[in-house]
């Protein structure tokens, strides 16, 4: 009888597995459509509200909040963030990236389709680029199993203080003496690292037992401290730059940070052959083109304009 037991156990396991897999990447795809749909609301708030001002963050928050879209915006992400918690529990980090690398084509649609956005040529070229290589970087790491929520706490402690360093040296970019029309990807980028900072922490607070340790593990400080500092990173960059190659960075830089902290963190596997690495490094550089193919967003902004 143990025998019998035993061998309905193991399908019975992998078919949960599987469920478990199934549910994630379902809540993951709501969670791809939901983020572009409130970064294409928070951006028409953004640029109806006065200009961020990091140095009053509280008088700022209420100018942005004030703004109608900007609020319904900030509901729709709320929403994502949900989805998003819930895909991280059920599914392993890099599978649900592989679905919210689906984002940047859903933007361009919804900017296309349904705000009035021009979206130019060159702008599709650059979607397209970060797509295929945001899809080429996922589909070529090997396939897991269950939530993977285990880390490595040296790999933890080194992955999230390299990238809040380079959020950091993007935000300051514009006093750096970065270009004006750069301005806005960067604050995009910076956004988008600060959110994956935050993602790999709300990762690893998902494999913990109770609330309780949520509220104590130091996880849950580096969580909020990375969304608020995203948050107006995030508003600036969208007033000063276009929708469209703002939130392509933010969208960009978070999965890709996402990424690397499943292999960094939470010990993701690698491709194990030689033609696995090779794919990897075409799209990392895949999507570093993208950004350049791209046009600054004033540049756009300003060939949007003459073609309405």
């Amino acid at each position: 009888m143990e025998v019998v037991a035993g061998g309905h156990a193991e399908p019975h396991l992998q078919g949960l597995n599987h469920l478990s897999l199934n549910l994630g990447i379902l809540l993951a795809l709501t969670c791809a459509v939901a983020t572009q749909l409130g970064f294409l609301y928070k951006h028409r708030g953004a640029n109806a509200a006065p200009r961020v001002d990091i140095r009053h963050p509280l008088r700022t928050a209420r100018s942005l909040f004030g703004s109608k879209w900007f609020a319904i915006g900030m509901g729709v992400a709320t929403g994502a963030w949900v989805f998003h918690v819930a895909a991280m529990a059920f599914a392993p980090l890099s599978v649900v990236q592989a679905v919210l690398s689906t984002g940047v084509v859903i933007l361009a649609a919804l900017a296309d389709r349904l705000f009035g956005f021009e979206v130019g040529r060159r702008q599709w070229i650059g979607v397209a680029m970060t797509a295929l290589g945001l899809l080429l970087l996922v589909i070529t790491l090997p396939g897991q199993s269950g939530a993977h929520s285990t880390y490595s706490l040296a790999g933890m402690l080194a992955f999230e203080g390299g990238m809040l360093a380079i959020g950091a040296l993007l935000i300051s970019g514009p006093r750096m003496g970065a270009p004006d029309h750069h301005h806005g990807i960067m604050l995009g980028a910076a956004a988008g690292v600060l959110f994956g900072v935050s993602d790999v922490a709300i990762k690893a607070l998902t494999g913990l037992d109770g609330p309780l340790a949520v509220l104590l593990s130091p996880w849950l400080a580096v969580t909020v401290l990375a969304s608020i500092v995203a948050f107006y990173a995030s508003a600036r960059g969208l007033q000063d730059g276009e929708a469209v190659p703002v939130i392509a960075a933010t969208s960009t830089a978070a999965n890709v940070s996402c990424i690397l902290g499943g292999i960094v963190v939470f010990g993701d596997p690698m491709p194990s052959d030689t033609l696995g690495i090779a794919v990897q490094a075409f799209a990392f550089a895949l999507v570093c083109v993208a950004a350049l193919v791209t046009p600054p967003p004033m540049r756009a902004a300003e060939a949007n304009a003459r073609a309405a």
